[in-house]
């Protein structure tokens, strides 16, 4: 019976109805969309007090690494103090900038309906056993782009940052960074590391499709952590091995967990 699709009302709807369904739930969406984008513009101080707390030198995760530099004798790993100053150049673009934010925050907090409206509207001509995985995924690629994004604002912004934003190429010039290059950098590496950390999901598929082989992914294993310090090297310009790790570490963990998902999905095949 798990081959069957469930019979329900809206399968027997014509087109139109269709149509019409799906413009009630797009016009619901927007509505959350905006609600939460109103909510993000509102308390513009706590949203750019946040977004702006990596690029101060008393940002947690500097705290951490004085901590634990303090604990073993390791004076490097603490970061030294630094100031840098935002500026504006343009008339309108701070005011564009907080209304940017406070729409990509918006879709942000909407997520979990949006999903759930989208779902709730393809659902019916899924099969009962589709349904059910497609529960699993989609709850597992939100918590994994979601991971990848606090990784990103916890680790890899702010040490991209301070390595960025202080590195001169002479004592005579001053670095002055625009908001809108802090912002679009921000957002930029948040995004391309949530989609990095989709790297199982994006397994699932492929060996679904028998693209990929849990034995290839052993057998290139070497091949993929070599790709994986490269991507990471990008990602990070620090100098610094420790930071290289950071970035390589979780992705290299999301391989390995790629590799039993693969090997799992061909056992049941």
């Amino acid at each position: 019976m798990t081959k069957k699709k469930n019979r329900t009302n809206e399968e027997k709807m014509t087109f139109w109805e269709h149509v019409e369904v799906f413009r009630k739930v797009v016009f619901r969406c927007l509505a959350i969309w905006l609600l939460c984008a109103i909510a993000a513009f509102v308390f513009k101080d706590e949203v750019f007090s946040i977004l702006f707390a990596p690029s101060k030198s008393d940002f947690i995760l500097y705290d951490i690494l004085c901590l634990i530099s303090s604990k073993i004798n390791v004076e490097v790993l603490c970061p030294r103090s630094f100031e840098i100053d935002f500026i504006n150049t343009q008339l309108a673009s701070q005011f564009m900038t907080h209304l940017s934010v406070s729409m990509w925050l918006g879709v942000v907090a909407a997520m979990p309906y949006l999903i759930y409206q989208l779902y709730g509207f393809v659902s019916p001509a899924l099969y009962d056993n589709e349904r059910r995985y497609s529960y699993y995924l989609i709850f597992c690629s939100v918590i994994l782009f979601a991971c990848g994004v606090l990784l990103n604002y916890f680790v890899i912004f702010p040490f991209s940052f301070r390595f960025l934003s202080t590195y001169q190429v002479s004592s005579e010039v001053v670095n002055q960074i625009a908001l809108s290059s802090y912002i679009s950098t921000f957002f930029m590496l948040s995004l391309m590391i949530g989609i990095i950390f989709e790297i199982p999901i994006m397994a699932y598929f492929l060996a679904k499709l028998d693209l990929i082989s849990a034995e290839i992914m052993r057998k290139y294993r070497k091949h993929a952590f070599v790709v994986i310090c490269i991507i990471a090297a990008i990602i990070t310009p620090t100098a610094d091995i420790f930071t290289l790790m950071l970035v390589a570490l979780p992705i290299a963990l999301l391989y390995e967990l790629s590799i039993a998902i693969v090997r799992r999905v061909q056992k049941r095949s």
